[in-house]
């Protein structure tokens, strides 16, 4: 079975390109350009893996980060933190997330890192 990957990402073009390469790579893919209530959309869809923009409207990735690794339900979901500022990595703080990866990114190497996140 395809393990289910929940991208949140409000660049539509960006949010496209992540679904098409990992529907390409086998993974089953649920995008959203925004999420009023994460821990919702978790349990509708239940992901293996959460991939989040830093920078989103209305919200940013940290906060679902917390959100997701505060909960005693879903904490155990792998998150990655994407985003277009490489300084951000450095200045954080502790938001759980388990990978950080830098705009723009190389594919192969996001398709690795999820591969050794969910497997």
């Amino acid at each position: 079975m395809a393990k289910q990957i929940l991208i949140i990402e409000d660049d539509a073009d960006i949010l496209q390109v992540l679904e098409t390469v990992l529907q390409y790579n086998d993974f089953a893919v649920k995008g959203l350009s925004r999420t009023d209530d994460i821990l919702q959309s978790i349990s509708d869809y239940k992901p293996d893996l959460v991939l989040t923009d830093y920078l989103l409207s209305g919200t940013n990735g940290g906060k679902i980060c917390q959100l997701i690794k505060g909960n005693k339900d879903t904490c155990h979901i792998p998150v990655i933190l994407i985003s277009a500022y490489p300084e951000l990595a450095a200045s954080l703080g502790n938001f759980g997330f388990d990978a950080f990866i830098t705009k723009p990114f190389d594919i192969n190497m996001l398709v690795k890192r999820i591969d050794a996140l969910v497997n």
